[in-house]
């Protein structure tokens, strides 16, 4: 009797498989955005058989979009396919001092809507209420949710973010998940602006970088390799939790070298030295004031000593290679940034480069936009920064 052999279970289900397959298509379309479908074929090493069918499929869902023919050489112009950004939106959501901002983005990062809701009641129930509500009928086009939290964040778990009134732990990110049922990413504000830095701003260029933010305290978001790092508890970057002495140990979830260099802090010694309104931008008002005042010069000088204490005290861990000042930060003048560089140069281990980060308040979306989309197309259920 002959012996029926039966070939090994391949481990990936066909409709996994399909997926996969369905994914790659979209990603290469995303990142060409427009293309035939004989540089699809090649792109995704799919056969026309199976590319034909899924991409039928993706035209019906709308993610590609049939365009005349293109120019061609030699033979017969080719139809063109072109990705379309708003077949993928994402919710970016930011948790702020009595409030939250949330905006829904497309692929490519274009606001579609925005809107700042008070915070009067809880956090989770706000989010799940104003995300659908700003979709509106784009919902179902929804493909994942990245929250930015002012503190630590781990599997979902924000902790010591005291302007929010988090300084223990509260889950968010399951909670939204399992609401709104896409994938939802919390992460750490700072940890996001890095993010948006490097994959549209001051550090596309390279792959490793720091972001010092500073802002109501002081943080810092650490990309290497190309990947955000956040450490075994979520925890890495909180420099603002730098001891200054023995004896420091951070009071209500702030850090000691925050409470004594952040936005903060600055402001209260301008007003000191030039009594009146605490300015809107505070650094800015150091740097103006210390070309005519000699007591502000001399603490300016505090400042960037301090500050690049702080980034030569990263680069001899991390060797990030570049530093973007972000928040506050921005505002120190050319000469400013350029003393900032020459103290960091006198003492780091190896060359570190200061510039200012160029996206402001977009970076935070910029960020948030690349890890939900990210979320979506690891296919599955959700995706949180975990221990």
């Amino acid at each position: 009797m002959t012996d029926v052999v039966t070939p090994p279970t391949s481990p990936v289900s066909r409709e996994r498989s399909k997926e996969i397959k369905r994914l790659s298509v979209i990603s290469t379309a995303r990142q060409v955005r427009l293309l035939s479908r004989a540089e699809l074929t090649e792109l995704t090493g799919l056969s026309p058989a199976t590319l034909t069918p899924l991409v039928r499929e993706l035209i019906a869902e709308g993610y590609l979009i049939e365009r005349g023919p293109g120019t061609s050489r030699a033979g017969r112009p080719r139809a063109m396919l072109e990705f379309n950004p708003r077949a993928e939106l994402v919710a970016a959501v930011s948790l702020e001092p009595s409030r939250i901002s949330c905006e829904i983005a497309d692929s490519d990062g274009s606001v579609i809507a925005h809107r700042a809701v008070r915070l009067t009641g809880d956090i989770v129930e706000t989010i799940c209420r104003s995300v659908p509500e700003l979709a509106g009928a784009g919902l179902p086009a929804l493909r994942g949710v990245a929250i930015a939290a002012p503190g630590v964040s781990s599997g979902g778990t924000v902790r010591l973010a005291p302007s929010v009134g988090l300084v223990e732990g509260r889950q968010i990110g399951e909670s939204v998940q399992r609401h709104l049922g896409v994938p939802v990413v919390v992460d750490n504000d700072v940890n996001l602006m890095a993010a948006g830095e490097h994959a549209a701003g001051a550090g596309s260029d390279v792959a490793d970088l720091l972001l010092l933010h500073v802002a109501d305290g002081i943080g810092a978001g650490l990309v290497l390799d190309g990947q955000v790092r956040r450490g075994a508890g979520g925890a890495a970057g909180e420099v603002g939790f730098l001891p200054l002495d023995p004896t420091d140990r951070g009071h209500d979830g702030i850090g000691p070298f925050e409470a004594r260099w952040s936005e903060n802090a600055v402001a209260e010694r301008v007003v000191a030295l030039a009594p009146g309104r605490r300015p809107d931008a505070p650094v800015a008002a150091l740097v103006e004031l210390a070309r005519t005042d000699a007591r502000a010069a001399a603490y300016l000088d505090e400042v960037l000593t301090a500050w690049s204490r702080l980034i030569v005290s990263c680069a001899c861990v991390i060797d990030p290679g570049r530093v973007l000042l972000s928040g506050a930060a921005t505002q120190l003048d050319d000469d400013a940034v350029a003393r900032l560089q020459t103290l960091v140069d006198a003492s780091a281990p190896a060359a570190t480069e200061v510039r200012r980060a160029v996206l402001g308040d977009r970076a935070v979306l910029h960020g948030a936009v690349s890890h939900a989309l990210a979320a979506a197309a690891a296919g599955t259920p959700q995706l949180l920064p975990t221990p």
